[in-house]
This record gives C-alpha cells, structure tokens and sequence, in this order.
C-alpha cells in the first residue's frame, strides 16, 4: 500500500514544474474589474446595442435627475416617455410598437437604469412587467391593441395592484372583490404600496370574483383613471425609492362592462406569472445598483486619504471592494443564465425565486458594508450609496421578501411547505 505522504513531494514537485510551464506559455487577459468575467462576451450585437442604449439614457438623462427626485419625491411624466421613445417599455413584447427583444436584453435594461435608482427601474418594471405583460399575456386583441401601443410609447403610465393593507406576503387572502353583475362587474376594495399610483392612467387590479353570492378566484380587470369611484392617494415621506411614487387604489363600487376582465387571467397563478416577470428584472436590476456603489467606493477609497495613504491601500478596504465586486459578478452570470433558459421557456418560478432571492439580499449587504469606507461622508447624498443602500432595503422585501423566496426554495428542495396553506 502506497502511503500517500510518500507520494505527496513528488506530486508537489510535477504540479510545480507544470505551473512554471503554463506561466511561461500562456498569455494571460488583462483583469477588468467592472465585468472580472467577461460577461459582455456572452451577449449578442442586439443585446449589447440595446445595454448601450439604455446607459447612455440612465447616465444622462436620468442621473442629472435623481438627487433633486429623491429629495422632492415629485413625479417626472416625460421620463416614461423618454424611456418609450427608445423602446425600453415592454421589451420583450412583440408588436404593438415594443421592441420584441429577449429576456436578457430586458435585464441589462434594468440592470442600467437600476445602476442609477431602484425607483427608477420599479417605474419601468411596473410598467413593463406588471401592467402591459398581463393584458400581453392575459387580455383580448381589442385589449392589446387599445393599451399596450400606449404604454409602449410613455403616453400612458400603468400600476398594478395586488397587495392590499392586510395582505402583502398572503394574496390568497384577498378582501377586494368583483362582484358580477347584469352589465359587467362592480369592484369594491383597497390596494396599497402601489408603485405609480398616484398618476397612472391604467390600473391592473386583482381581485377575487363574486357570483350569485360566491366568491370564486382571483381575476385581472383592466381599470381606468376617471371611472366613477376609483380614486387613488400618494403615499409620502418614505425612506426610499423616493426618486418613483408610491400610492393607495380606492374602490368605492367601480362599475365596470365586462371587456374590464382579462378573459385568459383565472386564478393567482395569472398574477404569480406577472411578479415573476418582475422579479427576473429585478435580479439584474438590483447587480445594477450594487456595481453603482462598488465603483462610487472605490472612487473615494483611491481619492481620499487617512494616515498618509489612500484608503483603498488598506486590507479591511480593499476587501470590501472585492467581496462587493465578487457578489455582483456572479448574480450577473446567475440572471443571464435565468435569462437564457427564459428566453428558451425552459426554466421554473423556483430559479427566479433563487435569483431574486439571493442577488437582493446579497446587495443589500453590500451596499451596506461599502458605506462604511465612506465614513462620515455616508449620510450625504452626494455620494449616492446611502441612496442605494436604503433603495435596495426595500428590494429585498417587495414582490416577495427574503426569507419568504427561502420558504418557496425550501419547499422545491423537499418537498414539504414551510408556511401556511
């Protein structure tokens, strides 16, 4: 029998040899510390023209925008617009004057508006993800052709509402209604923490249908401003995502015809399938963010001196910097993968719940420990990463929280459901 300590020097020795070889014939890349694994080599032309696109917009025109609309929590209509008129509004979508590009194409949209504000990127999502991907996928031609070209362009802005006051992580437990009627239906009931709200001029609304006294599923109506009854209310002084707005949606027995519903929605499946939309793009998004302050630190760490030395030359700082830069990397390559197998309708709800999951959390994180390297300096919005920091707190709890994605991972890994039926 060969002991393995006998073995181990000559080993040593061929493994060493072997290295001073490769490292006298290879020619190695150049380390690029903003994309450490090429992952800009992975996409198509179309994907790179498109991220291309959609960075310039974020870096001028929306940067130039953000401190004033994080401050104020004031509502910039030609935003939307600007983001139609280069076809950033339900990309994936073909037809009806949307793009028709793939789903990683939709994720490095998120991911570069996001690099400047989740409010921002939640704007876009909602839209995109949230209203015109279910009267896509849910409503009839006369639906689509009336709303989406509309939404497409910026002209209209869309909200979604299925979270209600006394249920956020249980939509099973539903209080709103729609009850039918001789003429259509007749919607009674609250929505809340509703992003665009306060001015969307189309309202996707959940809610559970009532016929001849029985409540039946869960169903999408396609609501508009104006109708008698409905009303909506700014929700203000939040900690965050100020820069988008946020909203209550009032119904007070909106009378609606029947061509309100979404014929094809039938169950929380339909609204499951729309925040699962959403959640991919955050997954990019939420990267976009972290990259933002990952590089806003290590701008400071090399300018600012403490002790006669910039402080990105010190240990603990420099760590920082990488396990920030290591998270992005691999939740990128993570989504882009997610994006590819979406793309070709392979993939499951349980790997967005993953991706959501971990990218969210692991920017909060970050973003959290790089405020440190700017010590005092963290608390101005100058420096933009306590923005990002307090954005990315609620990433991490909205359209599925942390540990409630654990729950569902936990449940697909064993088979047993964590949480209440």
């Amino acid at each position: 029998m060969v002991r393995l300590a006998a073995v181990r020097p000559a080993v040593n020795a061929i493994t060493s040899a072997r290295a001073m070889s490769v490292r006298g014939m290879a020619k190695f890349a150049q380390y690029n510390w903003e994309d450490p694994l090429n992952m800009e080599s992975l996409l198509t032309d179309e994907e790179k023209a498109i991220q291309e696109t959609a960075r310039d917009f974020a870096q001028t025109e929306l940067m130039s925008r953000v401190t004033e609309g994080f401050r104020t929590e004031k509502y910039d209509p030609e935003i939307m617009k600007e983001m139609g008129k280069l076809g950033l509004l339900g990309p994936e979508i073909k037809g009806y004057g949307c793009a028709g590009a793939s789903s990683v194409a939709y994720g490095l949209i998120a991911r570069e508006v996001e690099r400047v504000d989740s409010g921002y990127r939640s704007m876009m999502s909602v839209q995109s993800s949230l209203v015109m991907h279910p009267i896509n996928e849910f409503g009839t031609e006369a639906q689509k052709e009336k709303y989406l070209p509309k939404l497409a362009s910026g002209e209209w802005l869309g909200c979604f509402g299925l979270t209600e006051p006394n249920h956020g992580s249980d939509p099973a437990g539903m209080e709103t209604t729609a009850t039918k009627t001789p003429e259509g239906w007749e919607l009674n009931g609250s929505k809340t923490w509703i992003s665009n709200a306060p001015h969307a001029d189309v309202f996707v609304i959940w809610a559970r249908v009532v016929e001849n006294g029985q409540k039946g599923k869960v169903r999408g109506f396609v609501l508009e401003r104006g109708m008698e009854g409905l009303s909506t209310e700014k929700i203000a002084h939040k900690l965050a995502l100020r820069a988008s707005v946020t909203g209550s949606v009032f119904m007070d027995s909106v009378k609606v015809g029947e061509d309100a519903l979404l014929p094809k929605s039938n169950g929380l499946g339909a609204p499951f399938s729309c925040l699962n939309s959403a959640r991919y793009g955050i997954s990019w998004g939420v990267m976009g963010a972290l990259e933002d302050a990952t590089a806003r630190a290590r701008a400071y760490a090399l300018e600012r001196k403490q002790f006669d030395r910039p402080l990105a030359s010190f240990q603990l700082v420099q760590k920082k910097l990488v396990d920030a830069s290591t998270a992005s990397t691999l939740g990128l390559l993570g989504s882009y993968q997610l994006g590819r197998l979406k793309g070709e309708g392979n993939y499951c709800p349980d790997q967005i719940s993953m991706m959501k999951r971990n990218n969210c959390g692991q920017a909060l994180y970050h973003t959290r420990v790089l405020l440190d390297i700017f010590g005092g300096n963290a608390c101005s919005d100058e420096y933009h990463v306590g923005r990002h920091e307090a954005n990315l707190q609620v990433c991490n709890t909205y359209e599925g929280t942390y540990d409630i994605h654990g729950l569902i991972l936990g449940k697909a890994m064993t088979g047993h459901q964590a949480f209440a039926n």
